[in-house]
């Protein structure tokens, strides 16, 4: 009996003494490394083992680590919570392989803290934070990754920025992510459309029971960095949320959701489709007000302007996404072009009649107006002066007046000479063409606009 007294006498005295030994490493002197391996050795400290501990002020926001009102050895944690990371974004860079595309580049940091009582140190060691980088195998991390998006750019192993442990046992871990986006877009519209890129963040393993993921300070909506670069993405607004029920494939789980929507560069579109395609369609029209056998100027204007207008949007349309579906730039290809091709038609209409014979030796006037002519013709045979002559005065010629009762003969009207006709055309060409390209313009801008 004796002796086991003994013993229990000599393991509280190697007890004691341990503690004291173990209570250097937080003095002055000792290097955040040192620190850290007392910290984590695998007596006192398992990775594999979630911190248990539910406090309530880290649910929403993060305070300054050095603010005594953070969560610390006077705070009680109730253990077997849920463990709360609190979340933050700061986007570093966006680009787009070109315009017409729907994958976007996002380039970010990522922030996650949460609180571990196991690493709590004493304040007698002059560090504010523990630089714990190169601990970063040996530190409980959550296992989070990324849900709805394309892929990860290479390198795939993200760049550890930043591994911090403050005194009162908050974990701050900072890295770089860089992903490539599959966007959703309405094509049928485009360009006039505002593709959404969205991507989320969930525990792998962890159910929504065991670890909570919140946003930092109940943030809507993600910081932009300073120094912010952009490459063909012109991002107009964006927001974090908790991932709907609905669309999560893992209803249990934490998730949290990134939406960016982007818009389409109009100026590039306007300055390198639209407004050279107008320009081409009103060349074609100026046709219209040539000589109606001004064959050379004619045929140059309507030839080169159809393979202006063919050139410049075929090397365009490359660029374009392949849909199914009739899109916006579809419908502004075929009109332009039925135009441009409508007025060379028009002028080879006109060319064909006025060159035609005209019938019975039809002398044309320019001076004459063509709508006018057959009422000329009409007055000169029926005139009440006038004389004309009759055909019931016997078998010799006889005049009269044309209001004598005689039976007179009445003059047909002699049909308009073709070149009038082709003047005639041009007329109303010029007005209608233009007419019904402007209605056209009007409503594509308005319809396919309305829909953005």
């Amino acid at each position: 009996m004796g002796l086991f007294v003994e013993l229990l006498r000599a393991a509280a005295i190697l007890l004691i003494l341990w503690h004291v030994r173990g209570s250097d490493f937080f003095e002055k002197g000792k290097s955040d490394k040192e620190i850290l391996d007392n910290l984590l050795v695998t007596t006192r400290y398992d990775k594999r083992l979630r911190p248990t501990v539910q406090d309530a002020d880290f649910c929403c926001g993060m305070r300054s680590p050095s603010d005594p009102r953070t969560p610390g050895t006077s705070r009680k944690h109730l253990p077997g919570g849920p463990l709360t990371v609190n979340v933050s974004v700061l986007l570093l860079s966006l680009a787009s392989p070109d315009e017409s595309s729907l994958k976007y580049e996002v380039e970010f940091l990522l922030q996650q803290q949460w609180f571990d009582p196991r690493l709590k140190y004493s304040n007698k060691s002059e560090y504010e934070f523990l630089n714990a980088i190169h601990h970063h195998n040996d530190i409980w991390l959550p296992d989070t990754y990324f849900i709805m998006h394309g892929d990860f750019k290479d390198p795939l192993i993200p760049v550890h920025f930043a591994l911090r442990i403050y005194r009162n046992g908050t974990v701050s871990y900072l890295m770089r992510r860089h992903l490539i986006l599959s966007c959703q877009g309405h094509l049928h519209i485009f360009p006039f459309d505002d593709p959404q890129c969205s991507f989320a963040m969930e525990s792998i393993s962890y159910e929504q029971t065991a670890i909570t993921y919140v946003w930092k300070n109940d943030e809507d909506t993600l910081r932009k960095s300073p120094s912010l670069t952009t490459l063909n993405a012109y991002l107009i607004s964006n927001r974090t949320v908790t991932c709907p029920t609905k669309s999560s494939w893992r209803g249990n789980y934490s998730c949290l959701k990134v939406d960016l929507i982007f818009t389409r560069d109009r100026a590039f579109y306007f300055t390198t489709v639209f407004i050279p395609g107008i320009i081409l369609v009103t060349s074609s029209f100026i046709t219209f007000w040539l000589e109606w056998n001004a064959v050379p100027a004619r045929v140059m204007i309507g030839v080169t302007t159809m393979l202006n207008f063919f050139t410049t949007s075929n090397s365009f349309r490359g660029t374009l996404p392949v849909v199914s579906n009739l899109t916006a730039m579809n419908v502004w290809d075929g009109v332009c072009m039925c135009f441009i091709y409508a007025s060379l038609l028009e002028f080879v209409c006109v060319n064909y009649v006025g060159r035609k014979r005209p019938l019975h030796n039809v002398v044309y006037r320019p001076g004459e107006n063509p709508v006018t002519q057959g009422d000329k013709n009409k007055r000169e045979t029926s005139g009440p002066n006038e004389i004309v002559s009759c055909t019931n005065c016997g078998p010799n010629p006889c005049t009269h007046t044309a209001n004598n009762g005689c039976a007179t003969e009445v003059r047909k009207k002699e049909p308009p000479h073709p070149i009038r006709v082709a003047k005639t055309i041009d007329v109303i060409a010029r007005i209608t063409f233009p007419t019904a390209y402007a209605v056209f313009l009007i409503f594509f801008f308005i319809h396919y606009k309305g829909f953005s």
